[in-house]
This record gives C-alpha cells, structure tokens and sequence, in this order.
C-alpha cells in the first residue's frame, strides 16, 4: 500500500519559515519524480515545486527564490523549504509522487498539511 504523509505545515507570520516533509511508503521511492502543489480556497490546484528522480528541481514563478525543494532518497523524504513566506501562500500543501509507465502515467497523492500565512 502506497502511502505519502505530508507533516511540517501550520501557522506563521509573513516572512516567516516553515519546511514542509513528504515521507512516502510502498513505493521505490528513488525512481519516482517528486512535486508539491497547494490548493487554495476556491482555487484550483496548482504546482508548487518539483524535482526529478535524476534531482532536477522546477518551481512556479510566484515561489522561485522563496521556495526550495529537496529529497533525500535514503529516508524516502521529499522536502519543501518555505521561507519569507506571504499572506497568498496560504493554503493546503500536497505531496506527489510520479512514475511515467509509458502508456500512463502512475502517480500517488498525499493527504495534505495546511500552511497559514497570518499575523
């Protein structure tokens, strides 16, 4: 059974920090792409940050500089570190995991952890 447990999210100041961690089970986590999303209220849910099985690492416009994404294959861990955080960055954080099978694509979602961003 496939599992990804999101923990690390809660409430801080803006401009404050958080380090957001996705520990996965069940799969080969090494040959897996790895991505945070987030989901705001009444919005959609859109890409955060990634990085590739190889530790290629991609992030939206509106987080480059702030955001890093890493991962640590040994512990299974994919890590999302947030600093000078804002208001607009509120919202549910989800970790996925990703494998292209050629005819499909297999990938894997965690439960979310909610970050707050409010003074």
């Amino acid at each position: 059974q496939v599992q990804l447990v999101e923990s690390g999210g809660g409430l801080v100041q803006p401009g404050g920090s958080l380090r957001l961690s996705c520990v996965a089970s069940g799969i080969i986590f090494s040959i897996y792409n790895m991505a945070w999303y987030r989901q705001a209220p009444g919005k959609q849910r859109e890409l955060v940050a990634a990085i590739t099985r190889g530790g290629i690492t991609n992030s939206a416009p509106s987080v480059k500089g702030r955001f890093t994404v890493s991962r640590d294959n040994a512990k299974n861990t994919v890590y999302l570190q947030m600093n000078n955080l804002k208001p607009e960055d509120t919202a549910v954080y989800y970790c996925n995991a990703d494998r292209n099978r050629g005819a499909y694509v297999e990938d894997y979602w965690g439960q979310g952890t909610q970050v707050t961003v409010s003074s």
